[in-house]
């Protein structure tokens, strides 16, 4: 089945970014995938991702519904036929929806879990926790928005930090067949992010020791982006060589 591509508007997009040893980061890949680095750091992190207006690209605005997301990410590079590409790899996505999380795999590119979602945001402030209804992910994270990125060990200042995400709007996530990656990669005239201060984080996918040993995976920076009109666009899907170590 063709699969259609989206608009929404993101109301919300939380970056929580950590820099993690290359090798334990490349243990999590499937191949091709291979960590994609900045200053000699692996950079992942997890996207808490509310979108509004979602509809299928031909749709009035009208039609468009408004969900709760989080995405565990890893920065990736692999080989395309032009070239080295850059994207992200998702382990696991997780939704508040109902429909997302049915028709994840489905209508679109990239199957989803269940999870309970407790916000607050202000201005200047984002608190953003969740739960996975499977009981493997619980994520409590609460950032202000700050004029410029600071003490960050992966980027030099915001400029920078925006060029490599913006670089990574594909994005491939694993599938229950486990015989491809699922693809899509989001699109904006209208690419803005903003800074933020982490006050606090808690993550039992980085803060666990079996997948990242004790040292291997540090807290960065944070990125915000607000109301910012995007596309999604579905991908040609991604054979994969090997198997990887999916969050649990």
């Amino acid at each position: 089945m063709r699969q259609p591509k989206l608009s929404s508007v993101v109301e919300r997009r939380l970056l929580v970014n950590y820099r993690v040893d290359p090798d334990v980061a490349a243990r999590l890949l499937p191949g091709p995938l291979r960590p994609h680095l900045a200053n000699g750091h692996a950079v992942a992190g997890i996207c808490l991702l509310r979108l509004g207006e979602v509809r299928p690209a031909w749709a009035p605005r009208a039609l468009g519904l408004r969900s709760e997301n989080a995405a565990h990410r890893i920065a990736v590079e692999w080989d395309g036929p032009d070239g080295v590409e850059t994207g992200v790899y998702i382990p696991r996505r997780d939704t508040a929806s109902p429909l997302n999380a049915w028709a994840g795999g489905r209508l679109f590119p990239g199957e989803h879990g269940r999870a309970d979602f407790e916000v607050h945001e202000t201005p200047d402030r984002v608190r953003v926790a969740l739960a996975t209804r499977d009981g493997g992910t619980r994520v409590d994270v609460t950032v202000d928005l700050a004029d410029d990125l600071r003490d960050s060990r992966l980027f030099a200042d915001l400029a920078e930090a925006s060029r490599f995400f913006r670089l990574g709007a594909k994005g491939f996530s694993p599938t229950r067949a486990g015989h491809h990656l699922d693809g899509m990669e989001l699109g904006t005239d209208a690419w803005h992010v903003d800074a933020g201060r982490v006050r606090s984080a808690a993550s039992s996918f980085f803060d666990d020791p079996d997948r990242f040993p004790p040292g291997s995976a540090t807290l960065d920076c944070a990125l915000l982006m607000r109301d910012v009109p995007v596309r999604w666009q579905p991908l040609p899907p991604m054979a994969c060589e090997q198997e990887a170590r999916i969050a649990g």
